[in-house]
């Protein structure tokens, strides 16, 4: 783990980024697991006939969610995770509730990150949307140069 481990420099990080403030994202973080949250808005409605969250919400959330974990591994001295590919499966949709999500690094390289990340409301086993993705992630070292 890195000098990342409090909720409170968790938060300053989601402040600088301006979806997830907007979604209202929040990251906790217990130990070696970190969990993000999205808040039910009424906004991110994508149908309101069901009601159900808006496809790119999730997809948005769940890539918040990589990202976030990956800054918390590689510390704030590296540059931020930039999405070379990423993979969205919606299994069921998204209710007006809060939602949660996890991610797993699968392999963490030298330039490249494999990572996935589920997303849940009631139970975790119970996935409403996954994510599986690849993410540009550079040394401490390279950060400094161009």
């Amino acid at each position: 783990m890195s000098d990342i481990d409090t909720p409170q420099s968790l938060a300053a990080w989601v402040e600088r980024v301006p979806y997830a403030r907007f979604l209202g994202v929040a990251i906790d973080l217990a130990g070696d697991e970190m969990t993000a949250r999205l808040p039910y808005a009424e906004r991110l409605i994508g149908n309101p006939t069901l009601p159900a969250l808006h496809g790119g919400v999730l997809g948005a959330f769940m890539e918040i969610t990589a990202i976030a974990q990956l800054w918390v591994l590689q510390g704030p001295g590296a540059r931020q995770p930039r999405p070379v590919g990423v993979t969205v499966q919606y299994l069921r949709s998204g209710r007006p509730k809060d939602t949660y999500a996890r991610a797993q690094v699968k392999r963490m390289g030298r330039r490249i990150a494999n990572i996935y990340v589920e997303a849940w409301q009631d139970e975790r086993a119970a996935p409403i949307a996954s994510l599986y993705g690849h993410f540009l992630v550079a040394p401490k070292e390279a950060t400094g140069a161009g």
